[in-house]
């Protein structure tokens, strides 16, 4: 299956390079897409080496790559 396929079927905005939360049992981790297997995304979670897979609807937020956060004393 590819990523198209993910996004059709599952109806999210996946893409390789995009960034998600996924959100565990209690917790929550960011991380970014790597790929495709089948029917789940390849996560590679923040401070991990390697990708996992993940379930493309099971907690999991993705999160809008053009929305930049402001800080104090900058123009939005």
């Amino acid at each position: 299956m590819s990523m198209d396929y993910i996004r059709r079927t599952y109806r999210v905005p996946a893409k390789r390079g995009g960034r998600v939360e996924y959100n565990g049992e209690g917790h929550s981790e960011h991380g970014t897409i790597t790929g495709a297997d089948g029917h789940y995304l390849r996560v590679r979670l923040d401070g991990f080496r390697h990708a996992a897979n993940f379930h493309p609807t099971w907690r999991m937020r993705y999160l809008d790559s053009n929305v930049q956060s402001t800080h104090a004393g900058e123009k939005a």
